[in-house]
């Protein structure tokens, strides 16, 4: 089921860095928001400190209206999916084994290989199940990575430059494909990137500078995202 998320006040320094400086950032369930700016704006920062990689100096961090506190972390972390700018695949698994890495070490309630198959359906790429990364394109890899995220069902979705290894024609099928998971599964989603056309995806584009929001503009009408993605399925 898709999250809200809120960063009120949040601001994270480092030795001769001012990461993030007092955002406030609020994403409805279900939004999908394009994180963009320079490099070293702060894009990165805000995907870490949501998805607690990384600790607020200042400030906190609210999922479903909920403060999100240290010992919230673990469980908080199995409830979200990461998609990073490289692929991160582990060399000597097939691509159904990738998908499944995050569950292998632990009791879930449901059957990992039929999640598995299901997800690499999901990405178009059912029949790859045995391929290894090796044998898979830059955009292929990417796929098994977005299927990895989805392994838990995540309410929140963070990808950090989900294009920034791709072409811009294989970037676009990737783009094209998350938001189809978004309405397929019920996802809220923070896509980190500095490709103009990829933002352009999104229900909003939030700019940072310097590690503050300089803009916060809306490309879809404000309705209500749960009516729009038609209940957010579990």
């Amino acid at each position: 089921m898709a999250v809200s998320v809120a960063l009120r006040g949040v601001s994270r320094r480092y030795p001769k860095l001012v990461a993030l400086d007092g955002v406030e950032l609020e994403v409805p369930a279900g939004e999908v928001v394009m994180l963009t700016g320079p490099s070293g704006a702060g894009k990165s920062t805000v995907l870490h400190v949501t998805g607690g990689m990384d600790k607020p100096d200042e400030g906190y961090v609210e999922i479903d209206g909920r403060k999100l506190v240290p010992r919230d972390l673990d469980g908080h972390r199995r409830r979200i999916g990461f998609v990073f700018q490289r692929f991160h695949l582990l060399p000597a698994l097939t691509a159904l084994d990738n998908v499944l890495a995050p569950v292998l070490p632990r009791r879930v309630d449901f059957d990992r290989r039929a999640r598995g198959v299901e997800l690499l359906e999901a990405v178009g790429l059912g029949q790859r199940a045995d391929a290894l990364p090796s044998q898979l394109s830059g955009g292929q890899q990417q796929r098994i990575a977005i299927a990895r995220a989805l392994v838990n069902r995540p309410g929140l979705l963070l990808a950090d430059e989900p294009t920034g290894n791709l072409d811009s024609v294989i970037g676009r099928e990737i783009i094209d494909l998350l938001m189809s998971l978004r309405e397929r599964y019920g996802m809220t989603m923070l896509i980190a990137t500095h490709d103009a056309e990829v933002a352009s995806n999104g229900d909003r584009v939030v700019r940072l500078q310097d590690g503050r929001v300089t803009s916060d503009q809306r490309l879809t009408p404000s309705v209500d995202v749960l009516d729009r993605l038609g209940g957010l399925r579990p």
